[in-house]
């Protein structure tokens, strides 16, 4: 078997001796710490050493001992001493030196102040004001110490180490000062690092892309805090490919079809494809064919040129993290959807369980569906309200009804026709609707017309839809007259109180609110022109008012409002959890009513009005009992003018008691 020594200590130390391990070659590992040894992963043909060898007589006594021909110094770039001792070691007993070259960053020197010394940095920073991150390693924690408030406005992030710990410790860095972690480190975590702290200045060495340099400058551009860099010392060694050609040259080896590249850090791009291979950006594009292996649903996959790619058809999050977890070989994958990434798309599943300090990511959408059709139809896109009907519920007749333009991803035909359906039978059959069908594709279509005249329509399994509205209620909806109701002879909240009622319940436009006690609907209706992209239950036990219900919800275009017959709380157990619940009527059951509400959502905000000083005794000792948030009790009286000849005589409503609670 064939032997190498290799003095390691940095990523493409560890990764070259793997590398070398993996095609049959022993390899002597020496590293100066624990820590380095811990890092090096144990694996058959590497045997780690730990500790110096003594200078450069010690290194050649080890060489000569163990008849080692070949020595690969992968030592960190600034290690100029050790490096000096490995060559005169090799020069000594007659080893051939190899060094192995940290890969230069590719950044700009925009923004940076290069120093030659921690020493200089130390200097430069003496008459500036701001936070320092120091992440220039605990060996030189002490230069700090020249700056007279440096326990004050240095922070130093060092390896979490006991060596690395108790030399800081040693000079007052500790606590709020003291940042231990294993690097290399993400942009997001160098960003959210420096904002947390209030960084102005970090100090730091070039420690190339592997060791995460680039992201440190990039963040600190994010945070627009400077960049003091030590320069990095001469270093005339080899790159990582050509010390890998060098080795397999003098060893014999088989040339590797592809080494691996010299970082731990792995990156995962997710990429839009856009409209298919000719609605992808150029960058998107460059990103999909530097992969080695791209993933995506099959209609992705098909897509764009996979040849001398590895492939996975998949689309499930934790299938695909668990997929590059096992496969390690993989550096660069790129991971396909459809169209613009940042809107309903299954990359909001895949951004969250991608683990940023395993994985590089990277994000490159494609052109949107949504900027597409409007494109091909000449029309703007900065008016458009954009949601998704697919595979999710969608208030489509009330985002029609308030704004100009909506768009909307739908699925195949059917959810095409079941839209259209329901603007007609809510009133907006004049409305014009745009449907463009399998974009990218020979099938390919873009249809015009009212929703009627879509109903006629045939359409593909890809759909997209507009719909234009060129008289958009955009009034506040809370107020309504109360004449403008159907009404029957159900109960129905006045207009004021309604109005009051709602305010109070301080709604969202995705709130999930219970009407108990709906009567004509009225409250639920306004709940539901405020709640648009929400749902509102009007829970009704009388079969009549809860007609009247559905008579007003058509009325007043909220399909949103779901009329739920039967009596509370029995009828509120199968509902989903609410965020808000109002109470017009309770049938004597107002405490199980509420003991329901905490039980689905302990926070729930509830607004319970009484027109009885009775049902207010009721309502305060509910409160009590189920020691409520008592947020506020108001008595309303309404007064309303009518006239009589030519004089406004004032007529007063009844008292209405509001009582706004939650749970704690």
């Amino acid at each position: 078997m064939k032997d190498v020594f290799v003095f390691s200590g940095t990523t493409e130390g560890r990764t070259l001796a793997r590398w070398l391990a993996s095609r049959g070659v022993m390899v002597h590992v020496r590293v100066a710490t624990d820590y380095g040894s811990e890092v090096m992963e144990k694996e058959d043909n590497i045997d780690v050493q730990v500790g110096s060898c003594g200078g450069a007589e010690g290194i050649a006594a080890v060489i000569r001992d163990n008849m080692f021909d070949l020595v690969v110094d992968a030592t960190h770039p600034y290690a100029t001493t050790v490096s000096k001792h490995i060559r005169e070691g090799c020069e000594k007993a007659g080893a051939q030196y190899i060094r192995l070259k940290r890969e230069d960053s590719d950044v700009s020197d925009r923004g940076i102040v290069t120093v030659d010394s921690v020493e200089d940095a130390v200097a430069y920073l003496a008459d500036k004001e701001g936070v320092v991150l120091a992440a220039t390693g605990a060996k030189e924690i002490d230069k700090y110490a020249a700056l007279p408030d440096y326990k004050d406005r240095v922070v130093a992030r060092v390896l979490s180490t006991v060596e690395s710990v108790s030399r800081c410790a040693e000079y007052g860095f500790q606590g709020r000062n003291l940042i231990c972690a294993q690097g290399p480190f993400s942009e997001d975590v160098n960003y959210a690092t420096m904002k947390q702290i209030g960084a102005s200045y970090i100090v730091t060495k070039d420690s190339g892309t592997v060791g995460g340099y680039e992201e440190k400058v990039r963040a600190a551009r994010r945070a627009g805090a400077t960049v003091v860099l030590v320069r990095k010392p001469d270093d005339s060694g080899l790159p990582y490919e050509q010390v890998v050609a060098l080795l397999e040259e003098r060893l014999g080896l088989e040339p590797s079809p592809s080494a691996p590249a010299p970082s731990e850090r792995r990156s995962i791009v997710i990429a839009g494809i856009g409209m298919g291979p000719d609605g992808m950006t150029v960058s998107a594009a460059k990103a999909v064919g530097d992969a080695q292996v791209l993933i995506g649903a099959r209609r992705m996959l098909e897509a764009v040129d996979t040849s001398g790619r590895d492939v996975l058809a998949e689309y499930r999050s934790d299938a695909i993290i668990g997929f590059l977890r096992e496969h390690s070989e993989y550096t660069r994958a790129a991971v396909l959807l459809s169209g613009d990434v940042g809107f309903y798309s299954g990359a909001t599943k895949l951004i969250k369980a991608i683990d940023r300090e395993e994985f590089d990511l990277r994000i490159e959408p494609g052109i949107s569906s949504m900027v597409y059709l409007c494109s091909k139809i000449g029309t703007t896109w900065q008016d458009v309200h954009m949601t998704s009907s697919h595979g999710r519920d969608c208030n489509i007749v009330g985002l029609a009804n308030t704004h100009p333009k909506v768009f909307t991803l739908l699925s195949d035909q059917e959810s095409v026709h079941a839209m259209c359906r329901e603007l007609f039978d809510y009133g907006l059959g004049h409305l014009r609707v745009t449907v463009g069908q399998d974009f990218g594709y020979p099938t390919e279509r873009i249809f015009t017309g009212t929703p009627s005249e879509a109903l006629d329509q045939r359409f593909g399994d890809l759909c997209v839809a507009l719909i234009e509205n060129d008289r958009p209620f955009t009034f506040n909806p809370i107020g309504i007259r109360d004449d403008d109701f159907v009404r029957g002879d159900a109960p129905m909240t006045k207009s004021e109180v309604r109005a009051l009622s709602v305010a109070k319940l301080k709604l969202s436009r995705d709130s999930v609110v219970y009407d108990v006690g709906a009567g004509t609907g009225s409250v639920s209706v306004e709940m539901g022109l405020v709640a648009v992209e929400g749902s509102v239950y009007a829970v009704e036990k009388e079969d009549a008012a809860a007609d009247l219900i559905e008579i007003n919800k058509r009325k007043f275009r909220t399909p949103n409002v779901h009329v739920v017959r039967g009596l509370a709380p029995e009828a509120l157990e199968d509902l989903p959890a609410p965020t808000h619940a109002f109470i017009g009527g309770s049938s004597g059951n107002l405490r199980q009513i509420v003991e329901c509400l905490l039980a689905k959502n302990p926070k729930v905000r509830i607004v319970i009005n009484s027109v009885t000083v009775e049902t207010m005794a009721e309502t305060l000792e509910v409160v009590k009992a189920l020691d409520l948030v008592e947020e506020e009790f108001t008595s309303v009286t309404v007064a309303k003018a009518r006239h009589l000849g030519r004089y406004h005589l004032m007529t007063g409503q009844n008292p209405v008691y509001i009582a706004v609670v939650m749970g704690r």
